[in-house]
């Protein structure tokens, strides 16, 4: 780093990508700004300025110190360890030395003592919620919602006409010849653990899955204008039950709340929706296979007269941009439910339901809300011309 990027840096102060401290003498106190750094978006730590942008200087002895502390920490003291790359900087008031951070990339680093930092601004905070260390854990793939025991849940809950018509699509034979308990085969399935139904088997198979998830249902409303604020709605509808159940009823009040055309069909005929039906199977289900099932929040689907929105809870996992999943890119959130989605929805899974969905309808705008947390799908409408 050069001294005039340096001085630019100290002049206009502390943020979430620059921390200044003046020294440092405790291993702990380093692997903790290691830590928030790395679990983070990265950044420098910068050492031998004050918090008010002072350069205190630093001598020879305290730069061997510090080097030696800032090794010692991040291989000894951040779990899993890290490589921060330092600098020697001499400045006119003494030395500083510059530690590069970068953003970690087998999150959620902690302390010696289990502590999971963030950067909260320019200070670091430490992470308690479990909904957030969950999350964390999620984006490095150590956890899955879907896979979440679901506490209370047995195989009594499974609603057995259902599981058994999808059991011999999925394997080919019916489930009266197969030899293992009903809760040994949903185990070996990955829909049980400990004689408790996880997330996934619980939305896909239980009865009554809002009995014990009560919030993963679907809220749609349709109102006459183009504004949500609106007191008046059209049609309002919670809609809950097994995910496949939920997938229709939401499909189905969609469409009831569209336009249709004739176009060549006959006079006779319900004519075909404004919007291609394809685009509603593929966003629908992509909204309830991939949502974040971390994030205590329903779908909602929202029909206005000039756009129909299409808001997931969660925004997109990890490195995925609207325009790499526009070309086709997936990250799996929910593996166990991928898995058995193709054989319950229309659901393809490989990345191509918003691809698919874009090539039936160009008039649509995604939007990855990551402050917010969610990923919205919007669909624009056609306004009808009014004959005077």
């Amino acid at each position: 780093m050069e001294i005039t990027e340096l001085l630019s840096i100290i002049a206009n102060g502390e943020d979430s990508r620059h921390q200044f401290k003046a020294d440092f003498r405790n291993v702990d106190a380093v692997a903790a700004e290691m830590v928030a750094f790395s679990n983070s978006q990265g950044g420098w730590l910068i050492i031998g300025v004050s918090d008010d942008g002072a350069i205190s200087g630093l001598s020879a002895t305290d730069m061997a110190r510090l080097n030696q502390l800032i090794s010692n920490a991040a291989s000894q003291s951040v779990r899993p360890p890290i490589n921060p790359i330092t600098e020697n900087i001499a400045m006119p008031d003494g030395m500083v030395v510059v530690v590069r951070l970068d953003q970690g990339i087998s999150k959620p680093y902690m302390d010696n003592q289990g502590f999971i930092w963030v950067k909260s601004g320019a200070d670091k905070r430490k992470v308690t919620a479990r909904e957030e260390m969950q999350r964390m854990y999620q984006a490095a793939a150590l956890v899955h919602a879907d896979e979440i025991p679901v506490q209370g849940t047995s195989a009594g809950d499974v609603d057995n006409e259902f599981f058994e018509s999808f059991f011999e699509k999925f394997v080919g034979e019916p489930l009266a010849v197969q030899t293992l308990s009903l809760a040994k085969l949903m185990e070996n399935m990955n829909l049980m653990r400990a004689n408790q139904l996880n997330v996934c088997g619980t939305l896909l198979f239980a009865k009554k899955p809002q009995f014990r998830l009560p919030i993963f249902v679907v809220k749609a409303v349709a109102f006459p204008g183009q504004n949500i604020a609106d007191t008046n709605y059209l049609d309002s509808q919670d809609i809950d039950g097994k995910m496949s159940d939920v997938f229709q009823k939401s499909l189905a009040f969609v469409l009831s709340n569209l336009h249709y055309q004739q176009n060549e069909q006959g006079v006779n005929s319900l004519g075909e929706p404004e919007i291609p039906r394809i685009v509603f199977e593929e966003l629908i289900a992509n909204a309830l296979i991939h949502r974040d099932y971390f994030v205590s929040a329903p779908v909602k689907i929202l029909v206005f007269s000039d756009r129909v929105e299409i808001i997931s809870p969660g925004h997109l996992p990890n490195n995925l941009t609207i325009e790499n999943i526009k070309l086709g890119n997936s990250n799996v959130r929910n593996p166990i439910i991928a898995s058995f989605a193709p054989r319950i929805l229309p659901y393809r899974g490989l990345g191509s339901g918003i691809l698919r969905a874009t090539q039936a309808y160009s008039d649509i705008d995604f939007i990855d809300d990551r402050e917010g947390n969610t990923f919205k799908a919007v669909i624009r409408r056609k306004i009808p011309v009014r004959l005077n």
